[in-house]
């Protein structure tokens, strides 16, 4: 089985078990050398890589193959899985999964972070109604 670093809207478990169809657990990961940006007009962020970036975010381990066809199809062709290596919070390494942003779509990126708690205060709703990739799952 596959671990997964989400560090944007699949952060919160309601969404994650959602789009996944399963429950996972997690615990906090950082992912050195990339950032996390705004997406222009959306809800979401983007992950690129960066020298000297660091990203916080959830690692949810033993992801089934179902719930990766589920998460590919929620995702959409904006991005594509690669593995990374992940920092836990106690400090061991763990290799899992993360979408990163494909070349061809950076130019939809604004060079601002994405802030987590403010998609939590102002975007965790919008996103859950209007995003695309729900429609993949039905």
């Amino acid at each position: 089985m596959i671990n997964l670093f989400a560090y944007g809207s699949l952060m919160c478990s309601d969404i994650m078990g959602d789009v996944s169809g399963c429950d996972l657990s997690h615990t906090v990961g950082v992912l050195n050398g990339y950032r996390r940006l705004v997406v222009r007009g959306e809800q979401y962020p983007g992950l690129v890589p960066a020298d000297g970036g660091a990203v916080e975010g959830v690692v949810y381990r033993d992801v089934p193959p179902s719930a990766w066809e589920r998460l590919d199809r929620f995702e959409g062709a904006m991005y594509v899985r690669q593995h990374v290596d992940v920092s836990l919070k106690d400090g061991s390494p763990l290799v899992a999964d993360a979408y990163v942003v494909r070349p061809e779509f950076r130019d939809r990126l604004e060079d601002a972070d994405w802030d987590f708690d403010e998609f939590l205060r102002n975007g965790k709703a919008r996103f859950r109604r209007h995003y695309q990739g729900y429609r993949s799952l039905e």
